[in-house]
């Protein structure tokens, strides 16, 4: 045993590299429990499903958070089925070499849970089989190679000491004897007994429980190192997410959030555009919120009304006021339901219609260039819909008004945010 741990001691040392700071890459591996001798074993022979002899010590290198390598010792015995098979020991030993990959990783356990992890390995290397009395060739040992792969759950207890499971299938090549010593592993026995030369293969595995000892300066080792630029700590989401609220505060309370409101002060009940600033359609310096006449220009000392003998028609100006672009209906992102600061247009063309019952109208929905022109099609005329069914439940007749979608709208620069907003809208066209 001494000799074995003196290689992988070695090998340690000659396949060392210096570690990046960012996490240690060296684990020491202590594992004992159960194993079962699968086959073959001789007829009338029977093992425990869970015989209880299994050890194993391994160092484990990472190379990067990915994939690593790591060199095993192990060692154990088989036994029969008390009372229910003949008496047989079968001492082992193995030595191996295998790749490591991270699954939990790979897999992005985190997402869940920091705590669990989970590897894979696979390798070979070789072992000896001493059979004890009374196994008919108990005088004989024997060497053989061996493929092995498994299975080992992490469960992290401190950064220094993982718990973990493993379970692991082991195939034994060129075995002259069955696993209890007392047969040849071949189909035909011969007689008298001499050895066939027939080099068959033998199968078992193991169950242990163990513990993970990390090693290295860093904080972190790499089964368990989150890069900060994927994974940011619980201080700094706090800080970002104070920061949103921040953004998202309306000091003026026109439904513009701080960050895109042009005009922070906006007084209480006033009518903004999607930039929030105060709109005032028909252009006469009197805001619409405090214009009793919003569509028609007029002087302030009569609330933004004209007198009697300036009176124009008001079907004109509300042309114009929709041409300007000052009566439109905004949507959030991939939405039909209009934004609540733009309902007010909403409300001024009913107002409108009621005052003026010979205008038709058609309200005209449309999209950014984000998706796919179908689903932007569609999306556009739910909008138009949209409008139309908040027309129709404020009294608007229903044989007054059409909708219809116009899909995206090109005209604005689809790389600006605050221009891809601009187009999330609904228009409204008189006829």
């Amino acid at each position: 045993m001494k000799k074995y741990l003196i290689v992988i001691l070695l090998l340690g040392t000659a396949l060392k590299v210096s570690a990046q700071n960012e996490f240690n890459r060296w684990s020491i591996e202590l594992n004992g429990g159960f194993n079962k001798p699968m086959g073959p074993l001789t007829p009338g022979y029977l093992s425990p499903t869970l015989n209880l002899g299994h050890i194993d010590i391994g160092a484990r290198y990472m190379i990067n958070e990915y994939v690593g390598f790591k060199g095993n010792l192990g060692t154990g015995n088989f036994r029969e089925v008390k009372g229910k098979s003949p008496e047989f020991t079968t001492n082992y030993q193995t030595i191996t070499l295998q790749g490591v990959g991270n699954f939990g990783k790979m897999l992005n356990f985190e997402s869940f849970s920091k705590k669990l992890g989970l590897l894979g390995h696979f390798g070979a290397g070789g072992g000896r089989i001493d059979y004890k009395k009374p196994a008919t060739y108990s005088l004989e040992p024997e060497y053989y190679y061996i493929i092995t792969t498994g299975l080992t759950s992490l469960f992290n207890l401190s950064d220094r000491v993982a718990l973990t499971g493993d379970i692991s299938v082991n195939i034994n090549g060129r075995q002259t004897y069955t696993l209890d010593g007392n047969y040849y592993n071949a189909l035909d026995q011969p007689n008298p007994p001499s050895n066939p030369f027939v080099h068959a293969t033998g199968t078992w595995w193991t169950g242990t429980l163990g513990l993970n000892f990390y090693l290295g300066k860093a904080e972190k080792h790499a089964d368990w190192y989150f890069a900060d630029e994927k994974y940011a700590t619980k201080t700094e989401l706090s800080e970002a997410i104070t920061e949103i609220k921040d953004m998202l505060k309306d000091s003026d309370g026109d439904g513009i959030p701080d960050y895109l409101d042009k005009e922070p002060n906006t007084p209480s009940g006033a009518r903004v555009n999607s930039l929030g600033i105060t709109l005032d359609s028909d252009g006469d310096g009197t805001p619409d919120h405090l214009d009793k006449c919003p569509f028609q220009p007029g002087p302030s000392s009569l609330n933004g009304c004209p007198s009697e003998v300036e009176i124009l028609d008001e079907v004109d100006f509300l042309k114009k006021a929709i041409n300007d672009g000052y009566v439109n209906v905004y949507f959030a992102f991939d939405r039909s339901k209009p934004l609540g600061y733009s309902i007010s247009a909403a409300h001024y063309v009913s107002n409108f219609m009621k005052r003026n019952p010979g205008v038709r109208m058609e309200i005209e929905g449309y999209a950014d260039e984000l998706g796919t022109e179908n689903y932007n099609m569609k999306l556009s005329e739910k909008r138009a819909k949209a409008v139309y069914d908040l027309l129709v439940s404020s009294g608007v007749d229903a044989a007054r008004l059409s909708f219809k979608g116009y899909g995206e709208d090109t005209s604005v620069d689809k790389a600006s945010p605050e221009a891809r907003q601009l187009a999330r809208r609904t228009n409204f066209k008189i006829q």
